[in-house]
């Protein structure tokens, strides 16, 4: 017999890719488990599914940093890590184990990602559970979007991990109407970025002739560093936040095109995001 729940979870993390660096992504978890029935005629019960199932995902894999556990170019020295990629360039992070989970083998994928959970998952569950079949996948989006990374040092939760991230949607409406030019033009600009906030870049730096930005902060959870290269950070002078994310968006439109009017829906993941809106004149 097997039981099903799909989109139990919504993975938000960033990962390190051998050519692009640091990357943001959201990924959909469906699973499947299959076994005996138990005392009460189920395999397990749906709440237990999204209890503790998905409260062990999220704990383990949500909000962390993933990296390929076999990449031929990962320094370790203790909690730093330096992750060397195939076009010369170097991230550089360094925060409390549970902002990092390594992933078996040379590159991050839905495939590696998914044994990786199942293995976390196999010992605990209850003995009728014979088997564990899981699927990640990303959201179908029609328009633009764009992944980007970030930490929020001021959050109470896993937000304030330096590097994690979104696979995100942008709309934008001008005068009331969708403006799919505008989109696409911020979608670019936030591909694969990593958007920092200006008081926390500590130093600026050099790595293979290339200049680099090092944030650095205090949080609840301890010590955050990142390093990488300058022309991947889009610096703002705020926190980071969706709200602010929006919000800068709809200013910066606003000072391109004077006298039109704004709507920014910018998502942080799947399903969720802030809206900035113009003031009425």
């Amino acid at each position: 017999m097997k039981l099903f729940v799909e989109r139990l979870t919504v993975m938000d993390f960033s990962f390190l890719h051998a050519r692009r660096g640091l990357v943001g992504e959201s990924w959909w978890l469906d699973i499947v488990l299959e076994g005996g029935l138990d005392e009460q005629g189920m395999v397990l019960d749906f709440g237990e599914v999204k209890r503790r199932l998905k409260q062990l995902v999220d704990e383990h894999f949500d909000h962390r940093l993933l990296v390929p556990a076999d990449h031929e170019g990962l320094e370790l020295r203790e909690r730093e890590l330096r992750f060397h990629t195939e076009t010369g360039e170097r991230v550089r992070h360094l925060g409390p184990a549970e902002s990092v989970q390594f992933i078996p083998g040379r590159e991050v994928t839905p495939e590696h990602t998914v044994q990786a959970i199942a293995a976390m998952l196999a010992p605990r569950l209850p003995p009728n559970v014979e088997n564990v079949e899981l699927r990640l996948y990303p959201e179908k989006i029609e328009g633009a979007w764009y992944r980007y990374s970030h930490g929020l040092k001021q959050h109470c939760g896993n937000c304030q991990r330096i590097a994690h991230g979104h696979r995100s949607r942008i709309e934008i409406h001008r005068d009331g109407v969708r403006a799919p030019a505008l989109e696409q033009l911020w979608a670019e600009r936030f591909q694969d970025i990593y958007i920092g906030t200006e008081a926390d870049m500590v130093a600026i730096t050099q790595y293979n002739d290339r200049t680099c930005f090092r944030f650095a902060y205090e949080a609840e959870q301890g010590r955050f560093e990142l390093e990488l290269p300058a022309d991947r950070c889009y610096l703002i002078d705020t926190e980071s936040t969706v709200e602010n994310i929006a919000r800068h968006i709809r200013e910066r439109l606003e000072a391109t095109h004077p006298g039109s009017h704004f709507r920014v829906r910018a998502f942080e993941g799947i399903g969720k995001g802030a809206i900035s809106e113009s003031a009425d004149r």
